[in-house]
């Protein structure tokens, strides 16, 4: 009687645990389609290697480098200085610049005015990217269709098709709404690329998350929350759902990043100032 050969197909690395730190052994194909190994040691766990392995990295489009070009060509505008760098780390550049001259500003200036030019330029960005009369028919024709549910997901859906570019891979997700009821205009950002880079939170809240949720509810009449979370890049955005009170909310009240670049040249340049928090709302 001829023994047919068992092929053993194996799935996902095997782990063998010597001492603290497991050896990790990697099936490969030999020559006569038996399996073999191929092992390494690391201390990063299997769970880890999984998540990097899965994780998505948006590559833009030639659509996203037109929102780019035509988003930094709005703040070259506003702040009258452009970066040398190309692309996306210009853009960066750009936005650390901002809030250096904003922090300097802030101490020959009330603090009022400070609070309001930093705030006002990047909804007038986000304002000049519209047509003119778009963003007012929308808010008289369609915000206040269902409660303002049907513009919410409609602005969800737009949000992940045009802002990849800035923010990496995101998804439309379903939210609680404070009705009681759950919609589909929430979306999901996965590793924010903005604030990933730019690794401020005065960045992050000061041009992105407060402009943001203002220009959709004094321009498209629709609500907006957005919930950055400064540990892991992640953010979910709430379309249809009001912001706190600022004194209510947690995410102003974060500090600032110990890898943040904007602290870290202010504390060069100016030790006799507390310089160890971005400036924030």
């Amino acid at each position: 009687m001829k023994m047919m050969p068992l092929a053993l197909t194996l799935h996902a690395p095997q782990t063998v645990m010597v001492s603290s730190s497991p050896i990790y052994l990697l099936p490969t194909s030999s020559l006569h389609n038996r399996t073999s190994f191929r092992a390494f040691c690391s201390s990063v766990s299997p769970e880890t290697i999984h998540s990097e392995a899965s994780k998505a990295e948006y590559k833009p489009g030639n659509l996203d480098h037109f929102f780019l070009n035509s988003f930094r060509d709005k703040l070259v505008k506003e702040v009258g200085w452009d970066s040398e760098k190309p692309g996306y780390d210009g853009l960066i550049e750009l936005a650390k610049a901002l809030m250096m001259n904003s922090r300097s500003n802030y101490h020959t200036k009330d603090a009022a005015v400070f609070q309001s030019e930093l705030f006002l330029l990047p909804v007038r960005i986000l304002k000049s990217l519209f047509p003119p009369l778009l963003l007012e028919l929308y808010k008289i024709l369609i915000a206040p269709i269902d409660g303002g549910k049907v513009a919410a997901m409609m602005v969800a859906r737009v949000t992940v098709f045009t802002c990849q570019w800035l923010m990496g891979t995101c998804k439309v997700n379903s939210v609680d709404l404070p009705d009681g009821t759950s919609c589909n205009s929430g979306v999901f950002v996965e590793r924010c690329k903005y604030l990933e880079e730019s690794k401020c939170v005065g960045i992050c809240i000061n041009t992105c998350k407060l402009p943001t949720q203002s220009f959709f509810k004094d321009y498209m009449g629709v609500p907006l929350l957005m919930e950055p979370n400064f540990s892991d890049y992640s953010c979910q955005f709430k379309f249809g759902v009001s912001p706190p009170l600022p004194e209510d909310d947690d995410t102003l009240k974060e500090p600032c990043l110990d890898v943040c670049p904007i602290a870290n040249k202010r504390h060069e340049i100016q030790r006799n100032v507390d310089v160890m928090k971005c400036p924030k709302a």
